[in-house]
């Protein structure tokens, strides 16, 4: 797969789904990011505090250098899809896609270091409460033009 330029666009949104599991399309972005030529600007999976890709690859038992490699090596996104079906229980997908709806930011490592991050989103829309719709509105926010 060829890299991409995060200082450009955003990653897909954390609702977009690969072979019915939640997120993945976002971190395939972040991934593709981290690849020679690429630019993951702002996005990580594991950075100053444990994101929600992170999170993900946790409950998958998938370690990030792995997928990568597996993102680097694939020719689309479904050989990415075969390469986690062979390592993952996906009949697990469903309950992982219902928990990364339900984080909130009192579950971050560091609510705080959250909170003061997407600060300027949680501004303008007080009313968030879970992290995946925090993202997705600032991801909005920062790219509206």
């Amino acid at each position: 797969m060829e890299a991409l330029d995060l200082r450009t666009k955003p990653p897909r949104s954390p609702y977009d789904e690969l072979d019915g599991l939640m997120l993945m399309p976002r971190t395939i972005d972040k991934l593709r990011a981290q690849l020679p030529g690429g630019d993951p600007g702002e996005y990580y999976i594991n950075g100053p505090i444990k994101g929600i890709s992170g999170y993900l690859l946790e409950r998958l038992g998938v370690r990030e250098d792995d997928l990568r490699e597996a993102v680097r090596d694939a020719s689309s996104e479904g050989d990415v899809a075969a390469w986690l079906r062979e390592r993952t229980d996906a009949s697990q997908y469903p309950a992982i896609n219902e928990t990364l709806r339900r984080i909130k930011p009192k579950h971050a490592e560091n609510e705080a270091w959250l909170r003061g991050e997407y600060a300027a989103t949680l501004d303008q829309h007080p009313n968030l409460e879970f992290i995946i719709d925090i993202l997705d509105a600032d991801d909005k926010r920062r790219y509206a033009s």
